[in-house]
């Protein structure tokens, strides 16, 4: 009896599964990539148990990051994610394993609601960081209280490091310092005001945008390391004679420059577009756009370096884009139209040149252009039967 309780637990340490990650580009991907837990208990059998399982690189023996993720927070896992390299053209077999070590980094997402920055919801990867306004902010500035903020626009935190910095910047901000400062790790020189920054949204009418106000509530789905995914929901609002109903559910990944936003719109009559828009601060930036590969970008430059802000989404949704340069305050804009449906889907984001990454307008428009092609062509799974 001793015996056969430890070959059963033998059984379980060692329970494998392979299978091979397929990238049919010539471009090198480092991408999060999902697996159902349908598909794990169907590779692994009863020896499932999400506790104990990690994957690792076939051949180098390598643990990489893992994420469980309960999508429909019903208290049930729904999907394993892990980080996938892989070369230009490359098939690469990863493992599927109760065996060996888990991988463990600092790096990671992360998004919180921020209550000591009065209602702040802020999100980060190791690239880029976001934040957005609540309600309170929203008040303060319709009664003309001081440190209120009033849009649904969404603002730039450019850190130039890959550890996460939201907590330790609103730390600084509660502590009498300042994150508009770069102490070594970045700041937030992007002005957002009334615009709609990188990725606001809102409808198009008669040659005026109609927008909504501060989100409401939010929920938080999950929260790294791999992937965060949160919502935003908002007020109903007026886009002329339509009432609308907005919620976000938006997603960041580990190693992108981009946030994933989809959108669903509630409506009391049809409406013709949804508009997402970049800010063009003080127009002196350069805009660039390809239909082909469905994106818009901005190349600006603030205080002493460069900035490059991007708005990407499935060339079959686009069917216009608008360049507004206008006197009026915070209301020049490079936007892009979407056909209105239920759910809107669309990417934005940017890169900072003190970041490393980029230099020029060219090297960012060649990522949004790369970031286009693997939306077209996802890495693809192969299981063996």
């Amino acid at each position: 009896m001793v015996l056969q309780v430890i070959l059963f637990a033998f059984l379980l340490i060692q329970s494998e599964a392979t299978f091979t990650v397929e990238n049919n580009l010539d471009i090198p991907r480092e991408e999060v990539m999902s697996i159902s837990v349908a598909q794990v208990e169907k590779m692994l059998g009863e020896k499932f148990n999400a506790s104990r399982i990690h994957v690792k690189e076939t051949e180098s023996n390598r643990a990489v990051l893992i994420q469980w993720i309960d999508l429909d927070q019903d208290s049930n896992i729904d999907e394993l994610l892990f980080l996938a390299e892989v070369n230009g053209n490359e098939s690469k077999s990863y493992t599927l394993t109760t065996n060996g070590n888990p991988a463990v980094s600092d790096v990671r997402t992360f998004a919180r609601f921020v209550p000591e920055r009065i209602d702040d919801f802020a999100w980060e990867n190791d690239k880029v960081a976001f934040r957005t306004y609540g309600p309170e902010a929203q008040r303060l500035t319709v009664e003309k209280l001081p440190g209120g903020t009033l849009t649904s626009g969404i603002d730039a935190w450019l850190k130039r490091v890959d550890y996460p910095i939201i907590d330790k910047w609103y730390k600084k901000y509660v502590d009498g310092g300042s994150y508009h400062q770069d102490s070594g790790e970045g700041y937030d020189p992007y002005h957002v005001g009334a615009s709609r920054g990188i990725g606001g949204v809102g409808i198009w009418m008669d040659d005026s945008l109609y927008v909504s106000k501060n989100f409401t509530e939010y929920k938080i789905i999950a929260n790294g390391p791999l992937r965060t995914i949160f919502e935003l929901s908002y007020a109903p609002w007026k886009a002329k004679g339509a009432t609308i109903q907005e919620t976000k559910r938006i997603s960041i990944d580990l190693g992108s420059q981009l946030y994933h936003v989809e959108v669903e719109l509630k409506s009391d009559k049809a409406l013709p577009n949804l508009t997402t828009g970049i800010t063009l601060h003080n127009t002196k930036g350069e805009v660039n756009s390809d239909s082909e590969a469905g994106w818009i970008s901005y190349w600006e430059t603030i205080d002493d370096a460069k900035l490059g802000t991007g708005i990407l989404a499935n060339p079959e949704d686009i069917f216009q884009q608008l360049e507004i340069r206008t006197a009026a305050k915070e209301q020049s804009h490079i936007y892009m139209m979407l056909n209105p449906k239920k759910k809107i889907s669309f990417y934005a984001g940017f890169g900072w040149d003190k970041a490393g990454e980029f230099s020029n307008s060219g090297q960012w428009n060649q990522y949004l252009t790369n970031f286009s092609k693997r939306i077209s062509s996802p890495l693809s799974i192969k299981f063996q039967h």
